[in-house]
């Protein structure tokens, strides 16, 4: 990570700006893939991606200062280019359009965190709803409040969350507009210990029945384990270990379907990677950053 003050020490642009100060951070990425879901086509059918090659690379800029009066703004722009996957879902992601793009302005202060970012930010709710353009945050007592707001007058363009923690328990309260209605979701998790956690939660999508899933997980020397169970038939089994800079995961669900994969610091902002699942996507490859 490089830092860039210009100006000496701040870069002044109005009276009121205490001071200011840009970030520059870089990233790279390169290796091979097979079968991978082709995320870049328009058929309502599941695409696989040939054999190939990945490689991208990126700059991010980060913009950050305050004024006199106490509040913090921040603003972001990134460059990226190349050709990407997703290894996280095991998604070809395609080329990227190699320009700049500006990324979210906020401001913060004591009346909470405004934040502008033209369909940028998450839905609330839900990620895959419609991303909004525009939030409000801020805390009151001990309670946490968010709202999310999408200009384009989509259905699902409102959405919320609160969130509250006290003596090892949380609560997370979701909802959003949706074409049937309104959507929403509670979740209650608590602590057992400093290895031990049970998470219940009820999903209600508008128009449909509700979901309710247990969850249990526990982490001790390394190995982590994560078990779900839902009333809809659905259940998954995550395990995971970690020692030293390496990493291993392995997934399945109730339809035999897994995945596993593997990581590996190299050092120096060096990361190897690769993963593989019961459809025989497989990627492999190397992650830097700068």
């Amino acid at each position: 990570m490089k830092k860039l003050l210009i100006a000496s020490t701040a870069l002044v642009a109005t009276a009121g700006m205490a001071a200011a100060d840009i970030t520059i951070t870089g990233h790279a990425a390169a290796g091979i893939h097979s079968g991978l879901d082709d995320v870049t086509t328009t058929t309502n059918t599941t695409d696989v991606a040939g054999d190939g090659v990945y490689s991208n690379a990126g700059v991010d800029f980060t913009m950050t200062g305050a004024t006199d009066n106490g509040i913090s703004f921040s603003a972001s722009v990134n460059i990226d280019a190349g050709t990407e996957i997703d290894s996280g879902d095991f998604e070809f992601d395609g080329a990227d359009g190699g320009t700049a793009g500006l990324g979210s302005v906020s401001m913060t202060g004591t009346f909470g965190t405004l934040t502008f970012d033209d369909g940028g930010i998450d839905n609330l709710y839900n990620g895959d709803f419609t991303a909004a353009d525009v939030s409000y945050s801020t805390t009151v007592g001990a309670v946490s409040l968010s709202v999310a707001h999408d200009t384009s007058g989509a259905d699902d363009a409102n959405s919320m969350s609160a969130g509250y923690t006290a003596s090892g328990m949380s609560f997370t309260l979701a909802a959003s507009d949706d074409t049937d209605g309104t959507s929403s979701s509670l979740s209650v998790a608590y602590a057992l210990n400093d290895s031990v956690s049970v998470t219940g939660k009820t999903d209600q999508v508008a128009g449909a029945e509700s979901v309710q899933t247990i969850t249990a997980a526990t982490t001790l020397n390394g190995v982590s384990v994560s078990i779900s169970s839902a009333n809809n038939s659905t259940w998954d089994v995550d395990l995971g270990y970690t020692a030293g800079g390496f990493a291993l995961t392995y997934g399945v669900d109730e339809t035999d379907g897994w995945t596993a994969t593997a990581t590996t610091a190299l050092g120096g902002g060096a990361t190897f990677s690769a993963g593989v699942d019961n459809n025989d996507s497989t990627y492999a490859g190397v992650s830097f950053a700068f």
